[in-house]
């Protein structure tokens, strides 16, 4: 088993987030009075509304005790959690999301153009456009730390494989860790977080609105729609 690294205190305010804006920043978590509610509404809608289900995902997989509900931002922060890739991301499996976000918005750029590219890659062309909106949220919480630059964190940094990374995230959630912060791997120099709890990604808002357009190539050029959204 992997070493367990240390834990620091961390504070981190206005963290970048970058979400495609076909999905909407508003849902039914944020208007249920609390999580307790929402067993009541999915027994009446009995998981047959397509739209309640697709919003939902993969809820019933995280314990309703972790479950936000009746704030707002809710369905953004629990989309996170209950729309996980389906390889996992760098500290998740998919059996589970996590909210991650970068210290700057570069980074948070980086990731998004890494991902996309990489998709893009697959299939062979590079003509697209893709929209996504800004989120920043505040952290103020213990995380497990591998941002020291050791021999033991090198497997949680790869560039290409998260096999070593998802392991340890793994053994981390099950012992109640709160998520982890490490060295951003697109953004030289910059930070990144993966946290594993919902209620701990704080006074979420919207920012600005991007669009990303991949003209042929693998480097895409980055405009800026609107520095506000609603």
């Amino acid at each position: 088993m992997e070493l367990i690294p240390p834990t620091e205190k961390l504070l981190f305010a206005g963290a970048f987030r970058l979400v495609p804006s076909r999905y909407p920043s508003r849902g039914i978590l944020d208007v249920v009075s609390s999580g307790a509610d929402l067993p009541q509404i999915l027994e009446l809608e009995t998981w047959s509304n397509d739209r309640i289900s697709s919003e939902l995902g993969i809820l019933h997989r995280i314990p309703k005790e972790e479950w936000v509900a009746g704030r707002p931002m809710a369905s953004v922060v629990m989309a996170a959690f209950c729309h996980p890739r389906p390889t996992g991301g760098r500290f998740n499996s998919p059996e589970r999301g996590a909210w991650y976000a970068a210290n700057s918005l570069d980074g948070a750029h980086a990731e998004v153009v890494y991902h996309r590219t990489a998709e893009l890659a697959e299939i062979g062309v590079f003509e697209t456009r893709v929209q996504m909106r800004l989120y920043q949220a505040d952290f103020h919480a213990v995380f497990h730390d591998v941002r020291d630059n050791v021999p033991e964190n090198v497997p949680y940094h790869d560039p290409t494989s998260y096999a070593a990374s998802q392991a340890l995230g793994r053994a981390l959630l099950t012992d109640g860790s709160n998520g982890v912060v490490y060295r951003s791997v697109r953004h030289a120099g910059g930070q990144c977080l993966a946290c594993f709890r919902p209620a701990l990604v704080t006074n979420v808002r919207a920012g600005a609105h991007f669009e990303y357009q991949w003209p042929g190539t693998r480097t895409p050029q980055i405009r800026l729609l609107s520095k506000l959204v609603s």
